[in-house]
């Protein structure tokens, strides 16, 4: 039965359409599935509803929703529209429908999920336009019946089926035939902000001022040929040759001469000539100036090859970038670390130190403080021998941002936390553990070099964790992050007025640091003098205390107590600011870049058994400090602010309150635009200082108060780390955010970097080159993501050329002499400046007066010109009147 046209219940509009089928082949869709099959759905267009006068709300309404269709317009469809009809789903019905007229329903709320239905059947006809009338008993109960509620049901997904839609609308839809050109316009970070004027100019003498299209070929729009008759005929080319060598049998020949020899009257008559006589005393003094010339100089060196260097059997000369050697990552991590400083151990070989830190802000360490705190600080031994299993590890309180070792004893090792304390370490149980030289009688006087396929890891091994030996106390030591460490040389000592004395330990017992809360702090390791004697109570005490097994106790008395030796803060002048360093240089710094040697030689003398010196630091209080006169105790800090600070470490009695003060700087310059990450000295020149901070470097020297000898322009990204080469005075490496790093090569260009090689895919946050060998040596690359890349350096950027030194020097020396002239020409431009203000003051002081008459002889020319004009203007413009002038004096 059809459903009531006029009692219809609303239902909501279907979510999925259903399509039509294509094929004569498929069924025509019905509702068979509703309980309806004489219904089958149709989707009608606008063409086909003005075909069939079936137009939605005009043809057919609310009201009057059906349209009865003859069959034979319908055929007459087909006819002329063939399949694009939207009848020919529904064909096999038509032409078996038994009467003449079908009956078009317009489906308003899409009820069967399209705009229209046919209905396929006579007695479905019948029962839509003739409803049953139902009996009145049935009314009236079905009245009080409420109306159904409509359940929602979830669709059931189905596969897809193409019907081949998906092609027309393929071949329908507009595409992009041509490539897009895509042009990108940068300028230079340098020329950011500066004032643009704009001129013309002729576009054909300026090198791209314009782009000319010129045409060109296209293979989208020629004509191909498809076809060609062709003929060929390959003809082999032949060719004779022919040869004929005769054979000949080798066989041994000899020949001996003896030589002829004067008989005696011969010798006589021979040594009384004239002629031997006259030969001599003419070559005797040319022969003389020849032997004088072969004791003076070396008559048969080869000039030629002595114009390059001799040929190394390691490297190639014409490779100029760092090649990846190995790379460490720590994969037993549960947080995401960065490394923060890296170090090479001064005596074993392929072994190097770097501490870790959390790659968080300080509002995140602060929220996820408790998590921290169960998580261990850590300082990584990795050795070539093992790349995935750290050798040793030391643990700290926190999270360590600088460290280093000792330079007197490899096995002490000082760092600085984030929580502003001082950590110290001893490993001298674990040396033999991390050890890859050979132990044994036979051990050279240098560090034996193993290639890597000899470092074999134990594969019993497990990294060990170390504890501290001591941490300074927290109540008096920095208040923010330490972010730079060094040890003083073992050559002298201060005292708590920055006053320099000699040693008397013969080993580094001090240390420098400075840090973010605007102090640099001085360190003394051994143990203080006790103003008064110490209870017997107390002593009793501290040996009643059990010291673990595993924690030497080389600094027990440092531990929780160790206060700095003096504290210096850098006063901005009149304000009551302070400067804050982040990196800073002490003049003998250069000297621990050669001090492997000596190191090599003190770890010998420990292991054959002499005492270690920092096992009985007290020895040494007793001797009397003899001061050193003529030292310098001037020092570089860089600073937060990227200024460059030359300060001194002296304290100097303040006048008015007596107290002992840091002395102000010597001079500051603010020539990086962000915080300075590196302050450094050449190892070739004690006076010559590399900075590098924000996006530029410098390069200073000491003593020249006008300011850096180079200073680069702005790189394309800012810098983050740098360390000068430990074998070129003419080279350095910059480390960049992007991962990339920028060497400099002093005798190539100056003015930029000479090559740019990128090393990985984010910040570079420490670089330390090392040497092992004359042919072999390598730079420790640390990145923000915690990852430690070993590059080997090639030939060309570790072997100086015969003049390197000396050029770099003259190159110096140079540069300081510009700035002098810069000075002396910016002190003569501001006189001149000075003098010319000057006299325009005096020109505007001085008043010309004019006599009467010139006044008056002024103001008549004026007059009359102005007269001479008003007339012209009248006359041009008509209206010029007979009239009689005024003369001037008339006027007057």
């Amino acid at each position: 039965m059809a459903p009531k046209p006029q009692k219809r219940k609303k239902t909501k509009r279907a979510k999925t359409k259903m399509t039509l089928p294509v094929s004569e082949e498929a069924e025509p869709l019905n509702m068979e599935s509703m309980g309806h099959p004489e219904i089958y759905p149709l989707v009608l267009t606008t063409k086909t509803q003005e075909i069939f006068n079936c137009r939605v709300e005009e043809d057919v309404t609310e009201e009057q929703p059906y349209k009865l269709i003859k069959k034979e317009d319908i055929f007459a469809d087909f006819a002329n529209r063939a399949a694009v009809s939207d009848f020919y789903p529904v064909k096999n019905i038509v032409q078996e429908y038994p009467g003449d007229e079908l009956l078009l329903v317009y489906d308003r709320d899409f009820k069967y999920g399209l705009n229209f239905y046919l209905i396929g059947t006579e007695e479905g006809k019948e029962n839509y336009l003739n409803p049953p009338e139902l009996p009145e008993e049935q009314e009236e109960y079905k009245d009080h019946i409420p109306e159904e509620t409509y359940i929602y049901k979830p669709p059931i997904s189905k596969p897809w089926i193409s019907l081949g839609s998906e092609k027309e609308i393929e071949e329908e839809s507009v595409k992009d035939s041509t490539k897009q050109i895509t042009y990108m316009i940068s300028r230079k970070r340098s020329e950011f902000g500066a004032p643009i004027k704009f001129s013309d100019q002729n576009a054909s003498s300026v090198k791209d001022a314009y782009i000319e299209c010129t045409a060109y070929p296209d293979k989208n729009f020629t004509l191909k040929q498809l076809e060609r008759d062709v003929g060929m005929q390959v003809v082999p080319q032949i060719k004779e040759t022919s040869t004929q060598t005769r054979w000949t049998r080798p066989k041994n020949a000899t020949t001996q001469y003896y030589p002829r020899e004067f008989l005696e009257e011969e010798k006589e008559a021979l040594g009384q000539s004239k002629t031997l006589t006259e030969f001599l005393n003419s070559v005797s003094t040319s022969v003389e100036i020849a032997l004088q010339q072969n004791e003076i100089m070396n008559t048969f060196i080869h000039d030629w090859k002595c114009l390059a260097e001799e040929e190394g059997t390691f490297g190639d000369k014409t490779d100029t970038h760092l090649k990846e050697y190995q790379s460490f990552t720590d994969l037993h991590s549960l947080t995401e670390k960065m490394i923060t400083c890296v170090s090479w151990h001064p005596v074993i070989y392929g072994l190097i130190a770097v501490s870790v830190a959390v790659r968080l802000s300080f509002e995140e360490r602060v929220h996820f403080s408790g998590k921290l705190l169960l998580q261990p600080s850590l300082i990584l031994f990795w050795s070539f021998s093992d790349p995935i299993h750290p050798q040793l590890m030391l643990e700290s309180p926190d999270d360590i941002f600088c460290f280093q070792f000792c330079p007197t004893d490899p096995n002490i090792i000082a760092g600085g936390c984030i929580n502003g304390q001082v950590v110290m370490w001893d490993i001298t149980a674990h040396a033999d553990r991390i050890e890859n030289i050979k132990a044994g009688g036979s051990r050279s006087k240098k560090v034996t070099l193993k290639p890597m396929f000899l470092l074999e890891p134990e594969n019993n091994k497990e990294a060990m964790y170390i504890r501290h030996c001591a941490v300074s106390s927290i109540e008096s030591g920095h208040r923010k992050v330490i972010t730079d460490i060094h040890w003083l040389p073992d050559t002298f000592e201060i005292n708590r007025l920055g006053n320099v004395f000699e040693n008397r330990s013969g080993i580094s017992c001090q240390l420098v640091t400075c840090s973010a809360d605007c102090t640099i702090c001085f360190w003394d390791i051994r143990p203080l003098k006790a103003s008064t004697p110490q209870p017997q109570a107390e002593k009793k005490k501290e040996e009643s205390i059990e010291i673990p097994f595993d924690i030497p106790s080389t600094f027990l008395h440092l531990d929780l107590s160790w206060k700095p030796l003096s504290k210096i803060r850098l006063s901005k002048g009149e304000t009551t600011l302070d400067h804050c360093p982040t990196k800073l240089s002490l003049s003998e710094d250069n000297l621990l870049f050669k001090a492997q040697e000596k190191i090599l030689a003190q770890s010998k003398a420990v292991k054959a058994g002499e005492m270690n010196p920092y096992q009985n630091l007290e020895n040494a209080l007793s001797n009397i400090l003899k001061p050193i006169d003529d030292f310098c105790t001037k020092f570089f800090v860089g600073t937060e602010e990227g200024e460059v600070i030359y300060t001194d470490w002296k304290m100097e009695r303040d006048p008015e309150t007596g107290r002992f003060m840091a002395k102000k700087p010597v001079s500051l310059y603010t020539v990086h635009d962000g915080a300075v990450h590196t302050v450094q000295r050449s190892p070739f020149y004690k006076d010559i200082i590399l900075t590098v901070g924000g996006w530029n470097v410098a390069i200073w020297k000491e003593g020249i108060m006008t300011g850096p000898l180079l200073q680069s322009c702005c790189a394309p990204k800012r810098y983050t780390s740098g360390h000068w080469s430990l074998t070129r005075p003419g080279v350095f490496y910059i480390g960049r955010e992007d991962g990339y790093i920028d060497i400099w090569d002093l005798l190539e260009k100056t003015h930029e970097p000479a090559q740019s090689q990128n090393i990985c895919i984010t910040m570079i946050t420490y670089i330390k080159p090392w040497t092992f060998s004359a042919k072999q040596q390598f730079i420790a690359i640390a990145d923000y993501y915690g990852t430690l890349h070993i590059l080997e350096i090639p030939w060309t950027l570790s072997h100086p050329s015969t003049n390197e030194v000396s050029s770099i020097s003259h190159y110096f020396e140079r540069e300081v002499k510009h700035l002098d002239y810069v000075e002396q020409r910016r002190k003569i431009r501001e006189q001149e400046k000075r003098e010319m203000e000057l006299e325009l003051e005096k020109k505007k002081v001085k008043t010309f007066q004019k006599s009467k008459e010139q006044l008056e002889a002024e103001l008549k020319m004026d007059y009359e010109s102005y007269l001479e004009l008003e007339k012209n203007i009248l006359s041009n413009l008509g209206l010029n009147k007979e009239k009689e002038a005024m003369s001037y004096m008339e006027l007057i």
